[in-house]
């Protein structure tokens, strides 16, 4: 019994002085800003960078990340929850060197978990975020109750917006629900299909001093993404752009973008708290 005890002293040792993943939450205010496909490409980026990244689709009903890149995964979460495979066995290997988890309707059993499901869920997960540096999750556009407590669960939020203007509304709206609950989760900010820099970097100074005026709340712009061709093209194609054309200016500001995020230059004073996320989860899916 006593060496029982001393080995699970040491197993819990161990695991407190592993580096865990950083867990990544990107969302948007509406649908058709182009999230998933940042989402992806952002990942790959990432793994460009030698970092190892698992990409969570989240969006009940409607994900897309085998869309974009023109496969299907054999397993999805429900496979988890309701047939005994492990966490493990529903990763696919995904373009450009990431790992991918879909989740479909099986996500349902993800916001209502009991102590059981919870416990397991809690075990596996834990080993996962020692085998990753990022794990995003590519949320469903807008936020619903469930998708509320699993956002205030994550460690960082980047918010996806356009420089239209229902577009930077619907994200500082998101953002203000998620403030008036969570005051403390670190927010980054990426515009979407500008047609200058000047306008990118408009829209998102916009979103900042809405945020700070009316929320007394710090933001990071992480920075921009072109309104480029080779998307729509590689999204024909069903090929993360970043992949398609290395060379064209939209992959070339995602790299800038997630070398900015790895390197953490972001020029303003941002302190990254350590990862709470399941004990968040305990906290907000079963209120202990």
């Amino acid at each position: 019994m006593k060496d029982q005890a001393e080995n699970l002293r040491r197993r819990l040792e161990a695991r407190q002085n592993q580096k865990m993943a950083r867990t990544i939450a990107v969302l948007s205010g509406k649908g058709g800003v182009g999230k998933s496909n940042f989402s992806l490409n952002f990942s790959i980026a990432l793994s460009k960078m030698g970092k190892r990244v698992l990409l969570f689709d989240m969006d009940i009903g409607m994900g897309n990340i085998d869309i974009l890149i023109g496969g299907h995964s054999p397993y999805n979460i429900i496979d988890f929850f309701e047939n005994g495979r492990s966490l493990e066995e529903i990763i696919t290997a995904g373009s450009g060197d990431i790992s991918i988890i879909t989740g479909g309707t099986g996500l349902m059993n993800l916001f209502s978990l009991d102590e059981g499901k919870y416990a397991r869920f809690n075990e596996e997960f834990s080993s996962l975020m020692a085998n990753y540096d990022y794990i995003l999750f590519d949320m469903g556009a807008g936020i619903t109750h469930d998708s509320m407590k699993f956002l205030l669960c994550v460690d960082e939020l980047v918010v996806i917006t356009t420089p239209e203007p229902t577009s930077i509304t619907d994200a500082y709206s998101a953002m203000k629900y998620i403030h008036s609950i969570k005051k403390e989760i670190p927010c980054f900010l990426v515009c979407n299909r500008v047609f200058t820099n000047k306008e990118g970097k408009d829209t998102i100074k916009r979103l900042q001093n809405a945020f700070k005026k009316f929320l007394d709340l710090e933001t990071v712009g992480l920075g921009y993404l072109p309104d480029d061709r080779i998307v729509s093209k590689a999204v024909s194609e069903q090929m993360p752009f970043i992949l398609f054309d290395s060379e064209a200016d939209v992959s070339k500001a995602m790299v800038d973008i997630a070398t900015r995020y790895a390197n953490h230059s972001f020029g303003e004073k941002l302190t990254l708290p350590k990862s709470h996320f399941l004990r968040n989860m305990k906290r907000y899916f079963l209120g202990k």
